[in-house]
């Protein structure tokens, strides 16, 4: 798949997510088990206008998986408020299953070789809101793609 790539600025992103460690190969579980332990936080608790769907990936395996959402809450022993980066970031949008986003990442990382921007390890996800569609079409599945430039503060 041919990959629009920009170079462009985030502003930061509110959002209740579950933090952990996660080692690679087991993040195509923990990634849809997070959002649902999320999802179910944010209607408990009532929070107003919740948004997409977000993975973002720190340093040494630390991630943040869960979704946006308009206001800071008082979280629980599990689902805490953070936000996504604010900053000059590269970023695609894959469409396609999720088993190929790693095609996206790889061609973000070679744009920034090729164009002489750093990357910082910081990079994050923003899944589309499923529609019906996807489930006979999966190369109709959005998931946003952004890396944090290495000069960038988070």
């Amino acid at each position: 798949m041919p990959y629009d790539i920009k170079l462009t600025n985030a502003e930061a992103i509110l959002t209740a997510v579950i933090r952990s460690q996660v080692q690679p190969r087991e993040l195509s579980k923990f990634v849809p088990a997070a959002c649902g332990e999320v999802w179910s936080f944010i209607r408990s608790a009532g929070l107003p206008r919740p948004g997409r769907h977000v993975a973002l990936y720190l340093d040494s395996g630390l991630v943040e998986v869960g979704a946006e959402v308009s206001e800071r809450f008082s979280g629980n022993d599990r689902v805490h408020c953070s936000q996504l980066p604010a900053g000059r970031v590269v970023t695609t949008t894959h469409f396609g299953p999720y088993a190929r986003l790693a095609d996206a990442h790889s061609e973000v990382r070679q744009w920034c070789a090729v164009s002489g921007q750093r990357l910082s390890s910081i990079r994050w996800e923003i899944y589309g809101h499923w529609d019906e569609s996807w489930n006979t079409d999966p190369s109709k599945i959005r998931t946003d793609v952004f890396h944090l430039l290495e000069d960038q503060k988070v």
